[in-house]
């Protein structure tokens, strides 16, 4: 097993005070791949992360980190790891390149000052390096930030919610980050609240509900579980309501409508429905279309149909 999976739990546990906050988490991680740890608010997602990096210690169940003991070995795994959490842990008063070196010394890298200038060159911060990190931008502490998590080419990366209130740009060169790692071996574990993210660098998601993982798969898998995503637009609100009704008929769900659009959109798990079939329903109910489309549905679509789906079983 330690042979394949780079981070393997079972039954982890945590709880504070009343507040179960991971209820048994179950996770199995692949060498090499980017697994997204996906969840609303509150789900456990950082708490799970806290527990896996060794900053909190289990109440119950066990892991193996880069093939070390989460409890038995806490001093190995932190010597397997790099960790990038939720805001900059950079000293504002240091430059860009002394962060660099500062962590290059902590971790004892035989060649600091070579190291921290690769990795600045490597994170496109090499005209930054001489100033102090308190003049970067968001943007700029956050690469700098992942680029101390990497001094020493870790097994096993955390990213907790990297590229929370960046712009698009920093954003990409992110992104674009973390495939080169992965390519190069490095497994990544990366909780976020962008589902463009996990559908854009996740080989698997992990979907957290409630302290345990609630769902597993690919993002193609987890599309598939809802099905397809059908909408029609229509000339007024009137049609949109007539328009509703059929697609009610047809899929037996609950349409949701944009008003600003005059559209009407509905999840269907009806493999048997085409898209010439749905215009002929709808031209015999007398609905006149503007437009119509079937197609699968977005990873934002999938996360809120199961979430909603596992509140209802919980209800």
């Amino acid at each position: 097993m330690t042979s394949t999976y780079a981070v393997l739990s079972e039954g982890l546990k945590k709880r504070f005070g009343e507040v179960h906050a991971v209820r048994g988490l179950d996770l199995a991680v692949a060498r090499g791949t980017v697994c997204g740890v996906l969840g609303q608010n509150g789900a456990g997602k950082t708490t799970a992360v806290r527990l896996l990096t060794t900053l909190l210690r289990p109440d119950a169940g066990s892991a193996l980190i880069a093939g070390h003991d989460l409890v038995r070995e806490p001093a190995a795994v932190r010597r397997r790891i790099g960790v990038a959490g939720q805001y900059a842990s950079v000293d504002g008063d240091l430059t860009g390149r002394e962060n660099l070196r500062l962590f290059a010394r902590l971790h004892r890298v035989r060649a600091p000052g070579p190291r921290a200038d690769e990795l600045l060159d490597r994170f496109g911060l090499a005209g930054a390096a001489g100033r102090p990190a308190s003049t970067y931008s968001g943007g700029m502490r956050r690469r700098l930030d992942l680029a101390a998590s990497l001094i020493r080419h870790p097994d096993v990366l955390f990213l907790d919610e990297p590229t929370t209130g960046l712009d698009p740009a920093s954003r990409n060169l992110i992104w674009d980050a973390v495939r080169e790692l992965t390519a190069d071996g490095t497994t990544v574990l990366l909780t976020t609240q962008y589902l463009e993210e996990a559908d854009q660098l996740a080989d698997d998601i992990a979907l957290v509900d409630r302290g345990r993982v609630a769902h597993t798969g690919s993002p193609d898998e987890f599309k598939a579980l809802i099905g397809a995503y059908v909408e029609v637009v229509v000339a007024d609100a009137d049609v949109m309501v007539r328009a509703a009704g059929v697609l009610d008929q047809l899929t037996g769900a609950q349409p949701s409508f944009d008003d600003a659009r005059n559209a009407v959109g509905v999840v269907t798990r009806d493999r048997t429905l085409t898209l010439p079939r749905l215009v002929r329903e709808l031209d015999a109910a007398g609905v006149p279309l503007l437009d119509a489309s079937l197609r699968p549905p977005t990873l934002d679509e999938a996360f809120l149909r199961l979430t909603e789906n596992d509140k209802e079983r919980a209800a």
